[in-house]
């Protein structure tokens, strides 16, 4: 099967305009008037007549490589190829020596699916020694992945100036994709994803992926990674391979975090202060100061019943529990990946890709743009930006980053301003409960409710605009920067990018989460947004502000999980239904295979950086927050598994066969994941301490509950202060009418607030109680000793676990002496071979 690329080009100016296409004597593709394009000797073209396409004004170039370009380019680029069959029995248990092995059949597939070459030892490849090599079939020795990069390798380097043009920099097809000369270069697809190829050469493993792997049904079956390398290349399938270990490890996480929850479902019963916030006798007669100015009224504490009673799902011991297994977890996911990553370092012939081979592989725009050489004493002489000129694009790039992250935070402040402004108006209206009158839903809906869901969902719409606006300058910036190889240039974009994100995303959650009801002041002495607005810090519920950090959570999460299926899913489902919609009906034999692929979605090399950036901020949302919804896993897990598929269907269905490129892991993705799971046990561990409840519990139960029964009755009372109304100046005093029918001001002389300070006519009175300084010493004791004991277990456990399984490194060591023995048997064997 002959390795092929397409090249498209639309002929926009003037339809009389005729491509011409030669073959001179060297073997070099010239295309006129528009340009020369010397690709390399002994690379054939094919030019289809513009009759073939659907609008009459497409040509389409097909580029095929003979067997001495692949030899010569395969020996440059050191790809590894087989020479001796794998006879190291393996350590691992056989598919058929599991105990119950008839339990796992309905999630695998068939070994020719799952293992479609047989396991080789392998070696660069010399094309000097060809006779070294297991070569049965030339057109087939090199799989189409590898193939396909070969092309594109040369594609990008060959020049395109007209022999007597002073221009000599004009190379690359990309700069000619760019400028609009050619329309797409992509490698084709070997059949129609729904049925086989009629070649009988081709092995349709379109075909084959998309039967096995793409469809949604297949969701509970394993992924056929080989084939996916094979077809795509280890840049793809390390992909699928990380994504497929995330959500299988998410599993773990996903049952952990459900018992958590249905423990606090099922210990309703034993949740003391919600019954005192719910009775009558209790709740009914505190009187509670208003949450706002003039506009909010006093009110009863068992309004909050609902609130108090959902906080407790969440907000129970088990969250303490939950917190410090996600630390733990998080480490597990982290080195067992890692020794994931090494076998498949080892079964891909990775194990010696370097990063340094692709720092040798410069970028064309760089090479292009950089008019300046200096020595380098391994390349010789290498293209160099001066260092005057990057120092200037490096500090407009950080300049660009720093505003648009200071343009989201002006956008969180606009956002919390809304919420202040939104909550007086929310309790005015419902001060007589017009929201009861909703079907079902009606009682749960609070002033505190409604401005925290309709702010989340303003948050989510300002997140979505600003990822779209921001994604263009980030890659705009990093073309500007032009970094050196395509390796440093996904790592610049990815730090922009996920900085950006980062901050997008989380930084509501971290407002409610540590600022929100933190610094509001007391009853006659508030504390204002900056200093000098009308708008007062929220305060939190008497339940707790963990119920809303929840809310903020899910609708973040669980908005961009959905919004980001519904884009990636239909959005290139509807432009390729579109943009095929006259090819449709035309015959079968009419439709050449070049023009089918040639109406699919173009796969850019930053495809695979948004899959990334995708499921790392999911990452973040279940790791850094997780301690406030244990539900965050399994929404993750269900979310994952229809990813897995989705982005298969993507990839088999709706895009262009991307070109094949090589990595031997995740890249900067995995120091990324590594600085979350860090950061995620800090975090965790103050949102137990400082938007949890459970610690002021627990010190009350064994501090200062009564007769030390290290009971919960009283903890309500205890924990709210008392204020004397008369206190009140008249910028706080609820306006007349604002106040429900019930209070009575000559009767009702005091209201509570959430705090410990000591009553009015106290010697100290409004300061805080020495129980206050009790809990902030417990809070910041349970930080430190919760960080300490996770860290501890985290680097434990990783020096535990090592990075490369033992069965890997025999492997390689076994590889790596036969490679040396039988080069040796080898070149003994050409010697006397040629003195005889």
């Amino acid at each position: 099967m002959s390795p092929s690329y397409h090249l498209s080009k639309s002929l926009q100016i003037s339809i009389s305009l005729r491509l011409h296409v030669s073959i001179s004597p060297s073997h070099h593709l010239t295309i006129s008037p528009f340009h020369h394009l010397h690709i390399s000797p002994f690379i054939s073209p094919f030019l289809s007549s513009n009759q073939e396409s659907d609008d009459g004004k497409t040509y389409y170039v097909k580029i095929h490589t003979p067997w001495d370009v692949l030899a010569t380019y395969a020996d440059v680029l050191k790809i590894k190829v087989p020479f001796k069959a794998n006879d190291i029995p393996s350590n691992t248990i056989g598919r058929h020596d599991i105990p119950m092995n008839w339990l796992f059949t309905p999630f695998r597939l068939p070994n020719h699916i799952m293992n479609p070459e047989p396991d080789y030892f392998t070696s660069p490849f010399n094309k000097e020694k060809i006779d070294f090599f297991l070569i049965d079939d030339k057109e087939t020795f090199f799989p189409p992945s590898v193939r396909n990069r070969i092309v594109y390798y040369i594609l990008a380097r060959c020049a395109y100036y007209k022999e007597d043009s002073d221009d000599k920099n004009k190379k690359g097809i990309k700069r000619l994709l760019n400028n609009g000369t050619y329309g797409a270069a992509f490698p084709l697809h070997d059949s129609r994803y729904w049925k086989a190829s009629r070649d009988p050469n081709s092995e349709s493993e379109r075909f084959s992926l998309y039967k096995h792997w793409a469809r949604f049904f297949s969701f509970f079956k394993e992924q056929p990674l080989n084939l996916i390398r094979k077809y795509y290349g280890e840049k793809i399938g390390i992909y699928f391979a990380w994504l497929g270990f995330y959500t299988e490890m998410l599993f773990f996480a996903a049952v952990v975090g459900l018992i958590c929850f249905l423990y606090g479902l099922f210990t309703f019963d034993d949740n003391v202060w919600s019954k005192e916030i719910c009775s009558e006798e209790i709740g009914g007669n505190i009187i509670m100061c208003p949450l706002c100015d003039k506009t909010c009224g006093y009110w009863k504490l068992n309004s909050t019943c609902n609130s108090s009673w959902q906080s407790h799902m969440f907000d129970n011991v088990g969250t303490v529990f939950f917190a410090i297994f996600m630390g733990i977890w998080v480490t597990l996911f982290l080195e067992f990946w890692k020794r994931r990553q090494a076998r498949l370092e080892y079964e891909w012939d990775l194990v010696d890709f370097e990063e340094e081979q692709q720092q040798l592989q410069l970028r064309p725009e760089y090479e292009i743009k950089c008019t300046s050489r200096r020595l380098n004493r391994v390349t010789q002489m290498e293209p160099y930006f001066p260092a005057k000129s990057q120092c200037a694009r490096t500090f407009l790039s950080g300049a660009t980053v720093i505003f648009w992250i200071s343009l989201i935070i002006a956008c969180i402040i606009g956002v919390i301003a809304y919420r202040l402004a939104v909550y007086a108006a929310f309790a005015s209206i419902m001060k007589d409960s017009p929201t009861n009158n909703i079907h079902m839903v009606g009682s749960l809906i609070t002033p505190q409710l409604a401005t925290s869901v309709t702010a989340s969902c303003i948050n989510f719409v300002i997140i979505m605009i600003l990822n779209v606006m921001y994604e263009r300058v980030a890659i705009w910036i990093t073309d500007m920067e032009i970094p050196k190889t395509h390796l440093e240039y996904e790592n610049k974009l990815t730090v922009k990018m996920f900085l950006f994100q980062f901050v997008n995303y989380y930084s509501s959650c971290f407002y409610v989460a540590f600022f929100k009801g933190k610094f509001v002041g007391r009853p006659g002495d508030y504390i204002y947004m900056f200093g000098w607005s009308k708008l007062r810090n929220e305060e939190c519920d008497p339940g707790g502000c963990l119920i809303e950090l929840t809310t903020q959570l899910v609708i973040v999460m669980a908005g961009k999980q959905v919004w980001g299926n519904i884009q990636e899913a239909l959005v290139p489902w509807l432009l390729n239904w579109w943009g095929s919609r006259k090819a449709r009906s035309h015959p079968e034999s009419l439709y050449s295979r070049w023009e089918q692929d040639h109406d699919l979605q173009n796969f850019s090399h930053l495809g695979l950086f948004y899959e990334y950036l995708e499921m790392v901020i999911q990452f973040g949302f279940i790791t850094l927050f997780v301690a406030s919804f244990p539900l965050a896993p399994l929404l993750a897990l269900l979310n994952n598994i229809i990813e897995v598929r989705v982005d298969a269907w993507k990839f088999t269905t709706q895009f262009r066969r991307p070109v094949a490129a090589k990595a031997h892991s995740i890249g900067a993705w995995q120091e990324i994941l590594n600085g979350v799971a860090v950061f995620s046990v800090v975090t965790n561990a103050f949102i137990v301490a400082f938007t949890s409840d459970m610690i002021p519990r627990l010190v009350y139960m064994y501090a200062y509950s009564p007769d030390n029964d290290l009971s919960m009755k009283g903890y309500i009372n205890n924990s709210l202060s008392v204020f004397n109304i008369s206190g009140f100046s008249e910028d706080n005093r609820p306006d007349d009418g604002e106040s429900p029918e019930w209070f009575n001001s000559s009767v009702i002389t005091t209201c509570r607030y959430r705090d410990y300070r000591y009553p009015p006519g106290h010697e100290k009175q409004y300061t805080h109680t020495m129980q206050f300084w009790h809990i902030l010493a417990a809070k910041l004791a349970f930080i430190i000793i919760m960080e300490h004991v996770v860290f501890m277990v985290k680097f434990f456990v990783a020096w535990m676990i090592p990075d490369v399984p033992a069965e890997v490194k025999a492997r390689v060591k076994r590889e790596r002496y036969l490679i040396q023995e039988y080069l040796h048997n080898y070149e003994v064997f050409i010697l006397m071979k040629t003195c005889t």
